[in-house]
């Protein structure tokens, strides 16, 4: 199949509240990058997290293999460090290969719990 997608993509903002103890795994709060590659090569994946106060984190390394998905939950990212609960923060991925990502945030801290879903920014041209 031909790859869709861009090879670099922005995430302008995110926000991992302070752990609060849920119940389960699946009902914390948490944003995820969730990236599809449709294309017949694997994609070798460079994340950087971007704060207001200080030099970025990473790069993060990963892989999604051809004609496959990854759903990144950011909060289990911890090579090279965690990224820090209560604390803004924005991403850029950047991928070999053409890829398309949809940033996602489940926020639990209320019994009236909020998911949003959005695609990320996707640069037109190579290192914009």
């Amino acid at each position: 199949m031909r790859a869709i997608g861009h090879r670099t993509w922005a995430i302008p903002e995110g926000y991992l509240p302070p752990r609060e103890r849920p119940e389960s795994r699946a009902l914390e709060s948490h944003e995820a990058a969730c990236v599809l590659n449709a294309g017949d090569e694997d994609a070798h994946l460079e994340l950087r997290v971007f704060f207001a106060d200080r030099e970025p984190a990473g790069p993060y390394r990963l892989t999604v293999g051809a004609r496959r998905t990854l759903h990144l939950r950011l909060d289990d990212l911890r090579d090279p460090e965690p990224i820090p609960r209560g604390t803004d923060y924005a991403t850029v991925i950047r991928s070999d290969v053409p890829v398309v990502v949809q940033h996602t945030r489940l926020d639990a801290r209320r019994a009236e719990s909020a998911l949003m879903t959005t695609l990320a920014w996707a640069a037109e041209e190579e290192g914009a």
